[in-house]
C-alpha cells in the first residue's frame, strides 16, 4: 500500500521533458535503471523535511559483471520557490539553490535485508538545485498553492550524479540518500531554507510499468528510512523508528536511480 499521506508530488503528468543524463566512460555500462528515458516535469517524491526523515533509499540488484568506478544518477523533486509571498510562488528564470547531499550505498544482510553495518561507501556533494518555476494564474489553488506551467505542476525534477570512489558494487545493495533539512537529518540546520521543499522523486505505477530496465528490484514492496515518523515504516513495521532500516508499504514507489559502472 502506496503511503499517500506521506508521499508529495502526485501530479504525474508529463510536462517538457529532459533527456537523464550520467557521464559513461568508453568502458562503462549501466547496471541498474529504474528511471524514464526522459524525465517528465514532476513525480511522486519524498520530503524529508514533511516527513521527519533524514535518509531514505532502496535495494537495487545490478546487471552484468561491472562493479568498478560507478556513477548514481539519483532524481530529486524540488518544490521551493525563490521569492514567495502568502500563498504567492515566483522564481526567476534559471535560479538555484546549493545543496550538500550526501550518498551512502549499504551491503544488505543476506537473510534480513537489513543493512549490514555502516556504509560501504559514501559520498557528500554540493548541488545547484534549481528552484520550481513560477506559478501559473491559470493553476487551481492547493494547499500546496498553485502550480507551474501547462500541467500545473508542484515540483521540478532534477537529476544529480554521485561519483563514490574506491568501491566495488557487490551483486546487491541498498543505495540510500542523506541531507539535512531546518529540523532533521545528521547536522539540522536550525533555520528555515529551501531544503525544507527539496524532496527524493519515486516511481509511479500510475504512469505504467515500474520494473528498472536494468538491473532488478529484489524488494520492490519495501523501501529503506531513517525517520522519526513511526507510519514510514508501516504497516508491519520492520528495524525501528529513528533508524535506517526496512520501511514496509512501498510496492512501485522506489527511489529513482540510474548506475553506470566499469570493469576496470
Amino acid at each position: 500500500m502506496f503511503k499517500r499521506a506521506l508521499v508529495s508530488g502526485l501530479i504525474v503528468s508529463c510536462a517538457a521533458a529532459s533527456a537523464l543524463l550520467a557521464p559513461m566512460s568508453a568502458s562503462a555500462t549501466v547496471v541498474y535503471n529504474n528511471a524514464p528515458s526522459r524525465l517528465p516535469g514532476n513525480l511522486p517524491s519524498v520530503g524529508f523535511q514533511a516527513t521527519s526523515t533524514a535518509q531514505f533509499g532502496g535495494l537495487v540488484e545490478f546487471a552484468g559483471s561491472q562493479r568498478k568506478q560507478p556513477a548514481v544518477t539519483v532524481v530529486m523533486s524540488s518544490w521551493a520557490c525563490e521569492f514567495s509571498s502568502g500563498a504567492t510562488c515566483a522564481t526567476a528564470a534559471g535560479a538555484t539553490f546549493s545543496q550538500q547531499i550526501t550518498l551512502n550505498i549499504y551491503k544488505a544482510n543476506a537473510i534480513t535485508n537489513e543493512p549490514e553495518g555502516g556504509p560501504i561507501a559514501t559520498t557528500q556533494q554540493t548541488f545547484d538545485i534549481p528552484y520550481r518555476p513560477t506559478e501559473s494564474g491559470k493553476c487551481p489553488e492547493t494547499g500546496e498553492g498553485k502550480g507551474w506551467g501547462k500541467e500545473c505542476l508542484l515540483g521540478k525534477l532534477h537529476a544529480i550524479v554521485f561519483h563514490p570512489t574506491e568501491v566495488v558494487l557487490p551483486a546487491k545493495a541498498i543505495i540510500a540518500v542523506a541531507y539535512n533539512t531546518e529540523t532533521y537529518g545528521a547536522a539540522p540546520t536550525g533555520v528555515e531554507g529551501p531544503y525544507n521543499s527539496l524532496n527524493v522523486a519515486v516511481t509511479d505505477p500510475e504512469e505504467g510499468p515500474v520494473t528498472p530496465s536494468v538491473g532488478k528490484d529484489p524488494l520492490p514492496e519495501y523501501a529503506y528510512a531513517d525517520s522519526n515518523w513511526p507510519a514510514m515504516y508501516e504497516p508491519e513495521p520492520h528495524g525501528a523508528v529513528g533508524t535506517f532500516s526496512l520501511a514496509n508499504g512501498w510496492t512501485g514507489y522506489q527511489p529513482v536511480f540510474k548506475v553506470v559502472a566499469s570493469a576496470k
